[in-house]
């Protein structure tokens, strides 16, 4: 299983915000863990974010994030609206 990892305190501030708002986002990250290529409509991006992943987490918030796999961690770049694109 994965670990998910916040690249700062503000990110992990606004993570933090989002799961006390909706009850469906910590079963979201539950699964990302299990498979952070797999789950909550993962894809990788493209142009200048190559390299990172994006995710799904409710209506209108995204998380963009890169994947270590040798040390089985998720590290998240950015949560928010589709304006983090």
């Amino acid at each position: 299983m994965y670990k998910i990892k916040t690249r700062n305190r503000k990110i992990k501030k606004v993570l933090e915000e989002y799961i006390s708002l909706r009850n469906g986002i910590k079963d979201k990250l539950k699964r990302l863990k299990e498979n952070p290529q797999k789950e909550n409509g993962t894809h990788p991006l493209k142009g200048p974010l190559a390299g990172k992943w994006a995710c799904w987490l409710g209506s209108n918030i995204r998380m963009i994030y890169k994947i270590d796999d040798s040390a089985n961690m998720i590290n998240v770049e950015s949560v928010g609206s589709h304006k983090i694109y």
